[in-house]
C-alpha cells in the first residue's frame, strides 16, 4: 500500500493539495484559484472563507487524483503539512468562526499612512532592530492596526479575547483542527513585524506601536513541532482525515528554501512566483543589514532557530502576467521567452514594475510603474524583454547587497517556481548575476519544504543528511555575458529606477 505526506500550499493566487511518496517525491497535486479583490487602487483582499473551502476541496480533488477512497486516506497518509502565502493577514471570531473582514494580502498598500506616523515618530529603527523588518505596509502588523482601527467593533472583540488575528496558515489550523488551536510556526511569526526575533517572542513594544491586544495572537511554534489533528467536520474530507496529525508549518519562502537543501552558511535560493522571495541562509545567529535587506527566522527545527537575510520583490511573475492580461501583448505567459529572444537587446528600453510600490532593497510604497527608453525604432518584443529583463534585475539589486552585508559567498543561486521554465530569463538572471543558476527538477518547492519538515517530525526521515539524498536538480545555468555588457545593462536599469522612486524617496536618497 502506498504512502503519501499531503501538503497545502495556500499561495496568492490559488490553494494547491499535493501529494508527496516517502522518496520525497512529487506523485499527486490538485490546485484550486481564489479570486482577487481589488476595492480600491492599491488594495488587495482575499475572501477567507472561499480559501477554507478551497483547501477542503483541493484535498478532496487530490485524492481523487491518486485514486484514494476517502475510506482509506487516512491509513495512507502520514502527516498533513503547510505552507502559506505570509504577510496576509486576517480575523475571525472565536466563537463563530467567521472572518470579521476579508484577509488583506501581501500586496495591499492601504496601511501606508500607519507606517508613514510610525516613522515620522521616529519608531522606524525601533520596528527594524526588534522584528527584524523594514517599516513597511507590506508586512502584517499595519495591515493587522488598519482592521483594528476600521472595521466597527474588531478592537472592542480583540481586547476581549472573542477576535482572533493570525494569518493564513493559522486560519486553516484553526478550522482544521475545528477551533481547537490557535497556532502558528516561527517563520511565519516573524513575517508579522509583531514578533521579537532576538528574544523569540510577541514583542510588547511592537504590540504597543502598532495597538495590536496581545491575547488575539496565535501561539507561536518551531515549525516540526505537532500542531494538532484533523477534526471531524461536515466535509467528507474532514471526516476521511480525522485524526491525521498536522506537523511541518512553515511560510512558502522558509519551506522553499527548506525544500531547496539550503542547510548551510551562504546557500541561498530565489522562488519566483507572483513575486519573488530571494533568501540567504546566515545561520543561528541573527543580524541586521543596513542595506534595505530584512532578518526573518528561516526555521525553527529541532529546538534550534535559524535566521535569514530576505529581499521580497513585489512583481516578478506578475509582471508577465501584466503582459498578458492588461496589455494583451501576449496570449500566454509561456510565450515571453520566445518574444524576448526575438530582438538581441531591450533597444535601450525599462520597465520598472512598481504596480504596487517597489520592495526591497527600496521600500518605496508610493513608486509607480514606469516604461523608459523607448524610441520609434521599440517594438512589442523589446517591451516584453524589458518585463523579463525587470525581474533579473531585482533579483540582482538583493543578491548584490547580500554578499555585502552578510560576507558570505553564495556557490549558486537555486531556483524555483513556474516562471524557471523560462529559459532566457534564467540565462539572463545567471549573466546578471555572474554565479549558476541552478533550477529545481519540481515547481512545488514550498510543498516540497514543509513534506521534508512534516516527515521529519512525524519520524519518516531521522535527519537532514537523510532528505539531502533525496534532492533532484534540475538545469543549471552558466553565466556567459561579458563584464562591460552585463555593467552597462545593469546601470541602465538603476537610472531607470531612479526615474521610477516616489519624489518623498528621491529626497531621501
Amino acid at each position: 500500500m502506498a504512502s503519501y505526506i499531503l501538503a497545502v500550499d495556500q499561495s496568492t493566487s490559488a490553494t494547491k493539495a499535493i501529494l508527496f511518496d516517502t522518496q520525497g517525491r512529487l506523485a499527486h497535486r490538485a490546485n484550486r484559484s481564489h479570486q482577487q479583490h481589488y476595492p480600491k487602487p492599491g488594495w488587495v483582499e482575499h475572501d477567507p472563507e472561499e480559501i477554507w473551502q478551497n483547501t477542503l476541496g483541493a484535498i478532496a480533488d487530490v485524492l481523487a487524483a491518486a485514486g484514494l477512497d476517502l475510506s482509506e486516506a487516512r491509513r495512507q497518509i502520514q502527516v498533513l503539512a503547510i505552507t502559506n502565502q505570509r504577510e496576509t493577514i486576517m480575523a475571525w471570531d472565536r466563537e463563530t468562526g467567521k472572518p470579521v473582514y476579508p484577509a488583506i494580502t501581501w500586496q495591499c498598500n492601504r496601511a501606508d499612512a500607519i507606517c508613514r506616523a510610525l516613522e515620522a515618530q521616529g519608531e522606524a529603527e525601533t520596528v527594524r532592530a526588534r522584528s527584524g523588518l523594514v517599516l513597511s505596509p507590506y508586512f502584517s502588523a499595519a495591515k493587522a492596526a488598519w482592521i483594528l482601527n476600521e472595521v466597527p467593533g474588531v478592537r472592542a472583540g480583540a481586547e476581549s479575547g472573542r477576535i482572533l488575528l493570525g494569518t493564513m496558515d493559522s486560519w486553516l489550523t484553526w478550522n482544521l483542527t475545528g477551533g481547537q488551536v490557535h497556532a502558528t510556526d516561527c517563520s511565519n511569526a516573524s513575517r508579522t513585524q509583531l514578533f521579537n526575533i532576538f528574544e523569540k517572542r510577541w514583542d510588547d513594544r511592537l504590540l504597543g506601536l502598532f495597538s495590536i491586544p496581545k491575547v488575539m495572537l496565535p501561539q507561536v511554534r518551531f515549525s516540526d513541532e505537532r500542531f494538532g489533528a484533523v477534526a471531524p467536520g461536515a466535509h467528507p474530507v474532514q471526516q476521511a482525515l480525522a485524526g491525521l496529525p498536522i506537523a511541518g508549518v512553515m511560510g512558502d519562502s522558509h519551506a522553499a528554501l527548506f525544500g531547496q537543501n539550503c542547510f548551510g552558511l551562504g546557500m541561498a535560493k530565489a522562488t519566483y512566483g507572483t513575486g519573488s522571495s530571494i533568501m540567504m541562509n546566515i545561520g543561528a545567529t541573527p543580524r541586521l543589514s543596513g542595506s534595505g535587506l530584512v532578518t526573518s527566522i528561516a526555521w525553527g527545527r529541532d529546538g534550534t532557530i535559524e535566521y535569514v537575510f530576505e529581499g521580497n520583490i513585489n512583481c516578478t511573475g506578475a509582471t508577465i502576467q501584466w503582459l498578458v492580461d492588461d496589455l494583451q501583448l501576449l496570449a500566454s505567459p509561456k510565450e515571453s521567452s520566445a518574444w524576448a529572444e526575438s530582438v538581441p537587446d531591450n533597444g535601450g528600453v525599462y520597465l520598472v514594475p512598481a504596480f504596487v510600490g517597489l520592495g526591497a532593497p527600496y521600500w518605496d510604497s508610493a513608486a509607480k510603474a514606469s516604461l523608459t527608453g523607448m524610441t520609434r525604432a521599440t517594438r512589442k518584443a523589446h517591451v516584453v524583454r524589458a518585463a523579463e529583463e525587470s525581474i533579473a534585475y531585482q533579483i540582482k539589486d538583493i543578491v548584490d547587497l547580500m554578499l555585502r552585508d552578510s560576507q558570505l559567498q553564495i556557490p549558486e543561486l537555486r531556483v524555483d517556481g513556474g516562471p524557471t521554465r523560462d529559459a532566457f530569463l534564467m540565462q539572463f538572471q545567471s549573466d546578471m548575476l555572474k554565479i549558476p543558476v541552478a533550477c529545481a527538477r519540481i515547481e512545488e518547492l514550498s510543498a516540497l519544504g514543509v513534506c521534508l519538515m512534516g516527515g521529519l517530525a512525524t519520524g519518516l526521515w531521522p535527519d537532514l543528511d537523510a532528505i539531502g539524498k533525496l534532492r533532484e536538480t534540475g538545469k543549471r545555468y552558466e553565466p556567459q555575458m561579458p563584464e562591460n555588457n552585463r555593467n552597462l545593462l545593469y546601470l541602465g536599469w538603476q537610472a531607470a529606477v531612479k526615474r521610477t522612486l516616489s519624489r518623498q524617496q528621491q529626497n531621501q536618497e
